[in-house]
């Protein structure tokens, strides 16, 4: 989590402009990402001003990290933020199943059986591009 040093609490609700200052990216950047990441919507209030929780300010800050640490394309970040997105709602789903309700593995349906193993697979394909972009750096800088 970034540093405020506005005296807030560390759950309050933040401006785009404290979290623009707080993270270092600019306003416009901010608005864009929320076009093209789904699951990032701050509070908007009257006038349209916006208001970044605790859990949008990390949004924004994993975001920030996948496309320019991590060099992800916006459609690409976005399509990893939704699979941990649904990889997280589906543990948090079994968890709070009580007795009675809980199925057999063979009633699951079968998107669910399947997520750990894509969630392998896409683990293994990011694994191999970060590969192939180490050896093309290396190359270039030779």
């Amino acid at each position: 989590m970034p540093e405020f040093e506005d005296g807030k609490d560390d759950g309050a609700l933040r401006t785009i402009g404290e979290v623009s200052d707080a993270l270092g990216i600019k306003p416009h950047v901010l608005r864009y990402w929320e076009q093209q990441f789904s699951l990032l919507k701050p509070l908007k209030r009257s006038g349209g001003r916006r208001y970044y929780r605790a859990s949008d300010v990390a949004l924004v800050e994993r975001i920030d990290r996948l496309v320019n640490e991590e060099g992800y394309t916006l459609k690409g970040a976005e399509a990893v933020l939704r699979a941990s997105a649904k990889s997280e709602h589906d543990r948090r789903r079994g968890g709070d199943r009580r007795a009675g309700d809980r199925r057999a593995a063979s009633d699951q349906p079968a998107s669910n059986a399947r997520a750990p193993e894509s969630t392998r697979k896409l683990a293994d394909t990011l694994e191999g591009l970060k590969k192939i972009r180490a050896r093309l750096a290396n190359a270039l800088e030779a």
